[in-house]
Formats: C-alpha cells, sequence, structure tokens
C-alpha cells in the first residue's frame, strides 16, 4: 500500500464517491460513444456503461490501465452493442418520408466535415476505434491499447494504416 485514498487506486464502494471518481471521464466517454455509435442515444450508453462500471468496480486493476481507459472500454463495448440493437430492430428515419424544408441545405463546411466522417466510418471497426479513441477522445497510445486491449505496438500499427487509408479515401497528399 502506499498509503493513497483507496478512491485513487479504484473506484469507490459508495455511490457519492463513484460518482466522483468518474465524472472526470464522463465527457470523454460521451464523445466516445457518440463516434461509434452514431444514431444511438450517447447518453442512454454513457448510462448503461456507467451501469456496467459500477456493477463490474470491484475489477478494475489500476496496473492494467488507468480509470479513463477502463471506462472507455467499457463504453465502446456498450456503443457496439447499441449498434447490434439498432441494426437488428429500430425505427430508421429517411430524409425522404422528411418535409421539404427539414431536408439539409448543403454548406461547405459542413459537406467537409461529412466527408470526413464517412471516410472514417469506411475504415474497419478496429481502425476506427483506434482514431476515435486516440484523435476523438484524446487518449494516450497507452490507454487506447488498454481499451482495445492489444499491445501499444498494434495502436502504433493501426492508426498508420488507418491515416493512410483516410489519406486514400480523402485524396490527401502529403
Amino acid at each position: 500500500m502506499t498509503g493513497e485514498p483507496v478512491g485513487v487506486l479504484g473506484p469507490p464502494g459508495d455511490g457519492a464517491g463513484f460518482a466522483a471518481w468518474v465524472r472526470p471521464h464522463l465527457a470523454a466517454m460521451a464523445r466516445l460513444a457518440g463516434r461509434l455509435a452514431v444514431g444511438a442515444d450517447r447518453d442512454d450508453i454513457v448510462q448503461e456503461a456507467l451501469a456496467r462500471a459500477w456493477a463490474k468496480r470491484g475489477q478494475y486493476d489500476a496496473s492494467r490501465g488507468t480509470p479513463s481507459a477502463w471506462l472507455l472500454a467499457i463504453t465502446a463495448d456498450q456503443a457496439r452493442k447499441a449498434v447490434r440493437r439498432m441494426r437488428t430492430g429500430g425505427a430508421r428515419l429517411s430524409l425522404i418520408d422528411a418535409p421539404e424544408d427539414a431536408r439539409p441545405v448543403s454548406r461547405p463546411d459542413l459537406d467537409a466535415r461529412m466527408d470526413v466522417d464517412h471516410a472514417i466510418m469506411s475504415l474497419s471497426a478496429r481502425q476506427r476505434l483506434a482514431v476515435d479513441c486516440y484523435y476523438f477522445a484524446d487518449l494516450s497510445i497507452a490507454d487506447t491499447a488498454a481499451v482495445m486491449g492489444c499491445s501499444e505496438g498494434t495502436v502504433k500499427s493501426t492508426l498508420s494504416d488507418a491515416r493512410s487509408r483516410l489519406r486514400t479515401l480523402l485524396e490527401v497528399t502529403e
């Protein structure tokens, strides 16, 4: 023991302590949920992830990764489940059914962002997860590796492959 409070080493067992322990990570969890499960309710995904984290709080091991990596790994898992649920059921909205004035208007700034989002969506699931964790959730290589359940070298290789594929898809020259 290092004499540090229990909450620093792992999630506290009481509700208020647990809430304080996860609070700094909520924004990153919401960003990752929104990126991985487009069309799903990211707040629902985060809520499911928090419920899962609470239920499994005794399994957190600080020697295997940071609280952020642990919580984001759970969030990524819940986002995958939400996407699976959307594919197997759930209503889909269609722009064809939308009233004319509700249809999107072309804007160059949004069109460019949509191109990038579309290109990212065409990456493999593993590459998307690496890109989302590293670039959008601002995780380190080590934390991204913990979320993905692989080595740091694998994350670096996956990110390199993803950047190469994105350059091709977006016709970017260096």
